[in-house]
């Protein structure tokens, strides 16, 4: 049987990763803000851990998934550190938009965007794409500013291919029809879709 809520918070201190890791996907899928306090503590322990960094992945994408807003700052603090595991700056992007609050969405996302770490970018997209996030001009502007000089066979495109649905203007049509005829599969389906008025279903992994 999948765990409770107080089952998962209390694996989160087993002494093996995987378990912890278990622990960690499950409150992701509950999204229980009241996992939030425990989920920050075992992530300043794991953290420490280059090894574990699939466990660390999932608690901060726990946090983001619970609404822990107090997370936000310490977060922001450890996307600035160096990971071995890359993929971490993706759970911490994802993180670092779902936490901020509406009003500050636009100023989250500019601050990945801006920070030299395209992985980080990502998470951030992807948090717009799931969320269904509609942006003001200026922050489509300079969205489209970041990505327009990309090879086209970069990854990056995809989310934001996804993402661009809800977003407005002639800019995002062009940015749109460009990478529709893209050489990448997933991110021309995801333009496609995206011209078509199509609203897709996203699940960060």
């Amino acid at each position: 049987m999948p765990l409770t809520p107080d089952e998962a918070v209390a694996q989160l201190g087993h002494r093996l990763s995987p378990e912890r890791r278990s622990a960690a996907r499950r409150l992701r899928r509950l999204a229980d803000p009241a996992a939030g306090p425990s989920l920050l503590e075992a992530l300043r322990r794991e953290i420490h851990d280059p090894r574990t960094w699939e466990t660390q992945y999932e608690m901060v994408m726990a946090l983001g998934m619970c609404g822990h807003r107090p997370a936000l700052g310490p977060l922001r603090e450890l996307a600035r550190r160096p990971y071995e595991a890359t993929t971490v700056y993706i759970a911490l992007g994802d993180a670092v938009v779902r936490l901020s609050t509406p009003e500050d969405t636009a100023d989250a996302l500019r601050w990945c965007l801006d920070s030299g770490t395209p992985m980080l970018a990502d998470g951030a997209l992807r948090a717009v794409a799931a969320q269904h996030l509609s942006l003001d001009p200026a922050t489509v502007d300079h969205v489209l500013d970041l990505l327009g000089p990309l090879d086209p066979h970069d990854g990056l495109r995809f989310w934001a291919a996804a993402a661009a649905v809800e977003w407005p203007g002639p800019r995002v049509a062009e940015f749109l029809r460009a990478c529709a005829a893209g050489p990448r599969a997933d991110v021309a389906e995801a333009a496609a879709a995206s011209l078509r008025g199509e609203r897709r279903t996203c699940s960060p992994a």
